[in-house]
């Protein structure tokens, strides 16, 4: 597990100052997942289908996605390069390379590309059935990639009321691609505490955490619900801390919640409207949510709130990701973040 000590909890009694909430970029579209460097770069995935690389210097750059192709022209073969099409990237991770595994909302593929854009399709489906919602990659240190997929579920915004246990996570590794671990409300982001004996998973439309045991070979035991049952409100994006708390966003009412190694809630951030938020809650809970009670529902400091990760030299900054911000939130932390294995490597 993570460090545990007898030293007050840092984050008993803290919370996040709005004045002393910082910007980062300007004019990003959708960015959902928030990767940060030992450099000081900061990366987000983007809505115009590639990933945001915002620099130390105040810079930043489109790294703009591109499929390589060969074409047969007169007899003859050329490399023909194309723009991607219909990407959304969702929850990115970096390969053992430094290149980016990417969970793609918009194709509902499993994608790779590298750092100039080139974009390369890794998987659209397991067992002969497409993929689903896929939503978030991880690395762990053997450098095998664990994914999610939300729902199969069509349209997926059906599976907010139905709540159908259809997400699950799958893993690649030398044996090929395969299914661990399937019956998921919502499956979204997942880590791995520091030894990666346990997989946390969120379940964002069951409004909980839980977590798995991790064998060597990839299988997974003794899945359990990690703090309370019921959360709330939707979780979506979630890191763990040196201290043991887990850190976890709540979308749609932007707030930013914490979860004690002893299970208490703690409330870091609120930025939701009572009324708003009030009403989503009630419609949750007679599953009659529509795409108008979402839409009224946001915050304006991170606008559908839905990941965090710390940065920083000394990985007390957090970030914070969205779908509807056009800039990153951040501010500094009382405790440092998890170190994640492309800081560790």
């Amino acid at each position: 597990m993570l460090i545990q000590n007898k030293t007050p909890n840092p984050l008993k009694g803290w919370q996040v100052q709005r004045e002393n909430i910082r910007y980062l970029g300007q004019d990003l579209q959708r960015p959902e997942c928030i990767l940060t460097e030992p450099n000081g770069t900061v990366w987000s995935a983007d809505a115009r289908g590639g990933m945001m690389q915002l620099n130390p210097d105040g810079s930043q750059e489109l790294i703009a996605p591109f499929f390589e192709q060969v074409a047969d022209s007169a007899n003859s073969y050329e490399n023909r390069y194309i723009q991607a099409k219909g990407s959304l990237p969702n929850g990115v991770c970096f390969d053992q390379t430094g290149d980016f595994i990417i969970a793609n909302w918009g194709t509902n593929h499993l994608e790779r590309m590298t750092r100039e854009g080139k974009m390369s399709t890794l998987l659209t489906e397991i067992d002969g059935i497409p993929l689903g919602k896929t939503n978030f990659p991880l690395r762990d240190s053997k450098g095998r990639i664990w994914f999610t997929v939300t729902t199969r579920t069509e349209p997926w915004s059906d599976q907010i009321n139905t709540r159908a246990t259809d997400g699950y996570i799958a893993l690649i590794d030398d044996q090929g691609v395969r299914i661990v671990a399937d019956g998921f409300c919502g499956t979204n982001e997942i880590r791995f505490d520091d030894n990666e004996e346990w997989l946390y998973v969120v379940e964002s439309t069951g409004w909980c955490i839980s977590r798995l045991r991790v064998h060597a070979d990839g299988s997974l035991s003794n899945r359990e619900v990690y703090g309370p049952s019921r959360l709330s409100g939707f979780p979506d994006g979630f890191a763990f801390d040196t201290y043991g708390n887990l850190w976890i966003t709540l979308i749609f009412t932007d707030q930013l919640i914490a979860l004690t190694p002893d299970g208490e809630e703690l409330m870091l951030l609120d930025d939701s409207t009572p009324s708003t938020r009030q009403r989503l809650i009630e419609a949750y809970g007679q599953r009659k949510v529509t795409p108008e009670i979402l839409g009224a529902t946001q915050g304006s400091i991170c606008p559908w709130m839905a990941s965090l990760s710390f940065g920083g030299k000394d990985l007390k900054t957090v970030y914070l990701g969205s779908l509807r911000g056009t800039r990153i939130p951040y501010f500094e932390s009382p405790v440092a973040g998890q170190k994640m294995i492309h800081w560790k490597s």
